[in-house]
């Protein structure tokens, strides 16, 4: 089993498409500028793989779904919500140059999305394909999510066209990820005049902190990092509220469990505050093993190709909690996601595109 490398992919039309996406900005939560985008990737998967890309609409912006008909065997997984203001376009336009591309969302992961239809195009056959990209991954998939899953389960295998691992490796596997924030409230009283007649809310955040960071247990996977805090009005004023945002990765669902737990035991230390808790691991871990048959496949594929597991979550990690095979980091090859120096590498693009249409054709076999 090899890849075919006569098939017709072609990068200059892939940098055309990834141009047209690229500058049509997509930042999350921009309900007018996500309807534009989608349309806008509706448009290019139309264009090179014909029939027609439904927008589902939703209150995060439309998710953009195409079939390509028959009985459905694998999922192709992605989004098109950028982490980009506005604006970041006219400042970072898009470019080629010295074998990179470069502007918002090349990386992660408009790259990845124009890769994965060319490599669909690539196929004769197109059936048992289906296409699915999202409106809102970067802010938590709360509106694609159920989506998502019905997909997964209906094709039973997917591929996520994240970015590659650093050197081009795949994703094999993922933290689970999720956000909680721990909200204090005290009682403000004068710094001066009456300190012991308040609550101070800032001191309670503080051994929040430490109870919380406590949690953590890195040895086996478990970070549980206090992120931003907030507190206090006047420098005169006992502050009566704060909070505490706290990113946790957790490689495992015991680990998921006890420290949701954790979390809901939360006790105040000094009398007279409250606290309020919100939050989970919103994302669950998607263990190495939801990816070995597909990764297995991808290094006949492509001999040498090398997986590792991450910390960041995808909506890959949605797909492997429900047990169907999942594959990431099939997209762009590159560098700097969320950041301004965000890149693609542009002599990686057609062989990237050939392994998702290797990798689909594989599939389909069974």
């Amino acid at each position: 089993m090899t890849m075919r490398e006569s098939a017709d992919v072609s990068v200059d039309a892939m940098i055309e498409d990834l141009r047209t996406l690229v500058e049509t900005e997509s930042p999350s939560r921009d309900v007018d500028a996500l309807a534009a985008s989608a349309k806008t990737v509706a448009a290019v998967i139309e264009g090179r793989l014909g029939g027609h890309a439904v927008l589902v609409e939703s209150e995060a912006g439309p998710h953009v779904h195409w079939s390509g008909g028959g009985e459905p065997r694998v999922l192709i997984l992605g989004h098109h919500d950028t982490v980009f203001p506005l604006g970041t376009l006219e400042r970072r336009p898009f470019s080629v140059q010295d074998g990179h591309a470069t502007g918002p969302g090349v990386f992660d992961m408009l790259g990845g999305l124009v890769q994965a239809v060319h490599g669909v195009a690539s196929l004769d056959d197109r059936s048992g394909v289906e296409i699915l990209v999202t409106a809102d991954e970067e802010v938590g998939s709360h509106s694609s999510r159920a989506l998502i899953e019905e997909r997964a389960l209906a094709c039973g295998a997917a591929l996520v066209l994240e970015g590659a691992a650093d050197g081009g490796g795949l994703k094999t596997g993922r933290k689970g990820c999720g956000t909680f924030q721990v909200s204090i409230t005290g009682r403000a009283s004068h710094a001066g005049l009456e300190p012991a007649a308040g609550v101070n809310a800032l001191i309670e955040a503080a051994h929040q902190v430490l109870d919380i960071a406590a949690l953590g247990r890195p040895e086996i996977g478990t970070t549980v990092t206090p992120t931003v805090a907030a507190a206090g009005t006047l420098d005169n004023v006992v502050p009566a509220a704060a909070t505490v945002v706290v990113d946790v990765r957790v490689e495992t669902a015991g680990e998921k469990e006890r420290v949701e737990s954790a979390f809901a035991a939360l006790a105040p230390h000094l009398d007279g505050a409250e606290l309020s808790v919100h939050g989970a691991v919103g994302r669950p871990p998607m263990p190495e093993s939801a990816s070995a048959e597909l990764f297995a496949v991808a290094r006949r594929l492509l001999p040498g190709l090398e997986g590792r597991a991450v910390g960041g979550g995808s909506d890959g990690n949605f797909t492997a909690a429900l047990g169907v095979p999942t594959l990431d980091g099939l997209g762009a090859v590159g560098g700097g996601a969320h950041a301004d120096h965000e890149y693609l590498v542009i002599g990686a693009m057609a062989e990237r595109a050939r392994l998702v249409a290797g990798l689909v054709d594989a599939i389909r076999r069974g």
